[in-house]
């Protein structure tokens, strides 16, 4: 549905993106993560059709977004993080308006309109002026602009900004509900709700691709070895001697507290232990009150991803990212970088 070749936009000499490739299948929704100044918000906005590449080639539903841009926007939705709204209108007339400008017919206008405002949760408020909305209401009034012409593709940067946890919860469902009959591209710095809703990650930084997997991959090639997590009623240091013993045990770590501790484990990979562990900590009499496998949160991929490790500055990854499923970490973000425009870190 979307396929991505060697993008690249240059201003001046800085290169906000440069060769990116990616595809995303129909009814996929793709999580499109990068720290401040990474690129994303300039590749979203090229596929969206709002400026143009310096150079390769982007295609929307077959169409090529340069060579036939009406075509492609026209099966394009797209929530930028900061929506132009008019305070002077209504809600209603600007859904009528924007629905007109995105070709819905006349005779389903209505039907439409008020269709997407039950979905974003703003029908209780067609007839108020958007001035006088809260920020959590306007950004659900843009995502209602966004979905109103029943649009293929779906674009969102950032849709859950500005919304209280309950909103997010809602929003999230909707956009997971979208999957499937829509082509979803989503931007977020609330990395838990990568995990939730998309179902591949695609993260990006200095303008280039360094990882492209779904996110218990990603976790996985980025974790290497095993880990399990456990509390044990014991002494904690001959219980940290006794595990750390075990075959396939790389490394015990102990915290230790009253009548006992937690100790996580490091094991070699590909090499489930837990069975092992429970029978060492029965035999020995010690009281086991929890053992479970523990991962990698989608934030320590992340992180791991962009930040430069002893030996790997100035590596470079291949022009599409790692269809070879391997991630290739790069340096962070410089300061000043062309491209998404902001203060800290953010993804």
């Amino acid at each position: 549905m979307i396929k991505v070749d060697r993008l690249t936009k240059l201003y001046g000499e800085k290169a906000a993106i440069a060769d990116v490739s990616f595809e995303v299948k129909e009814g996929e929704i793709l999580g499109f993560l990068g720290p401040n100044g990474a690129g994303k918000t300039t590749a979203m906005r090229i596929l969206a059709g709002y400026m143009p590449a310096t150079s390769g080639t982007a295609a929307v539903a077959g169409y090529d977004v340069f060579a036939q841009s009406l075509e492609a926007r026209r099966r394009v939705g797209y929530l930028p993080e900061n929506v132009p709204l008019y305070p002077e209108m209504t809600v209603r007339s600007y859904l009528d308006y924007m629905a007109t400008l995105k070709g819905v017919p006349r005779r389903l206008l209505r039907s439409r309109v008020e269709e997407v405002a039950v979905r974003c949760r703003v029908d209780d408020v067609l007839d108020v002026r958007m001035g006088k909305l809260s920020k959590g209401y306007r950004q659900r009034v843009a995502l209602a602009q966004a979905i109103v012409h029943d649009p293929k593709v779906l674009i969102l940067d950032e849709p859950t900004v500005g919304l209280d946890p309950k909103q997010i919860t809602e929003t999230r469902a909707l956009i997971k509900s979208l999957g499937g009959s829509h082509t979803i591209i989503l931007s977020t710095h609330i990395l838990p709700e990568v995990s939730m809703t998309c179902s591949r990650v695609i993260i990006i930084n200095e303008g280039r691709l360094v990882a492209q997997d779904t996110p218990e991959n990603l976790t996985r090639q980025m974790q290497g070895a095993e880990r399990i997590q456990l509390e044990v009623r014991g002494p904690a240091e001959e219980v940290r001697r006794r595990l750390q013993s075990l075959p396939s045990v790389v490394r015990v770590q102990a915290q230790p507290s009253p009548g006992g501790g937690r100790f996580q484990m490091e094991c070699t990979a590909g090499r489930d232990v837990r069975e092992d562990v429970a029978r060492a900590v029965v035999q020995a009499g010690w009281g086991l009150l929890e053992l479970r496998a523990a991962t990698m949160s989608l934030e320590e991929v992340f992180l791991k991803l962009i930040t430069t490790e002893p030996g790997q500055a100035g590596e470079e990854p291949r022009a599409d990212g790692s269809p070879d499923g391997q991630v290739r970490p790069r340096g962070r973000a410089k300061a000043g970088q062309q491209g998404d425009r902001k203060k800290g870190v953010s993804v």
